[in-house]
């Protein structure tokens, strides 16, 4: 497994590119902006893309959809059902992404020899997942190092937030944590510092 990250847009959201060298295939997670810049780092990876993963379905990480599957036009693009259909009502923030197919709570997504569990986690939208793939998480806008998602928004419930974080933190074992915004941490290091994190755990425990 190789990871390759780069920033994009205006809110600097976390793209990342999860790739299996060995089959020289990869995944593009919240492509949110410049495509071009996308395209390249993928491009750059030597592996072909084959599926696009969305956290959730918020304009500062589905915004580049469209100009990769020109690109590469047999692109599957994954995002959680609760956010396909909040694009009818708020599509301010959840523009339409046309053509996504559905995934979830316990669904184990295939790339080359990687597994990806999905975890659902909604709080910061009605959609919310987090990917999990050997020790990293993709967390989305879910978790971030020293905080977690606003819940302001259409979707958002801090209720739904503090369970939601509630389960990261009781995973077993120590994780990368690789956030929609943000610098890159670790779970045992949240678990320590991440105050909504230490909340959730004192709360539900």
């Amino acid at each position: 497994m190789e990871i390759k990250y780069l920033t994009v847009g205006p809110i600097e959201t976390n793209c990342y590119i999860l790739c299996d060298e060995k089959n020289k295939i990869c995944a593009v997670i919240d492509p949110g902006a410049e495509s071009g810049h996308i395209i390249r780092a993928v491009e750059s990876t030597d592996c072909t893309p084959e599926m696009i993963f969305l956290t959730h379905g918020h304009y500062d990480h589905t915004g580049a959809v469209d100009e990769l599957r020109q690109r590469w036009p047999d692109l599957r693009v994954y995002l959680n059902q609760r956010d396909q259909k909040a694009q009818i009502m708020a599509p301010s923030i959840f523009p339409a992404v046309a053509d996504t197919i559905d995934y979830g709570e316990n669904d184990k997504m295939k790339l080359g020899d990687l597994e990806i569990d999905i975890l659902y986690t909604p709080g910061h939208s009605k959609g919310s997942v987090i990917l999990k793939c050997q020790n990293a998480l993709f967390t989305g806008d879910t978790m971030f190092a020293g905080d977690c998602g606003r819940t302001d928004l259409y979707g958002g419930d801090m209720g739904e937030m503090l369970a939601s974080l509630r389960r990261i933190g009781r995973l077993d074992g120590d994780y990368l944590i690789l956030p929609g915004h943000g610098e890159t941490s670790n779970l045992d290091h949240e678990k320590m510092y991440n105050q909504w994190l230490r909340q959730a755990l004192k709360l539900y425990f």
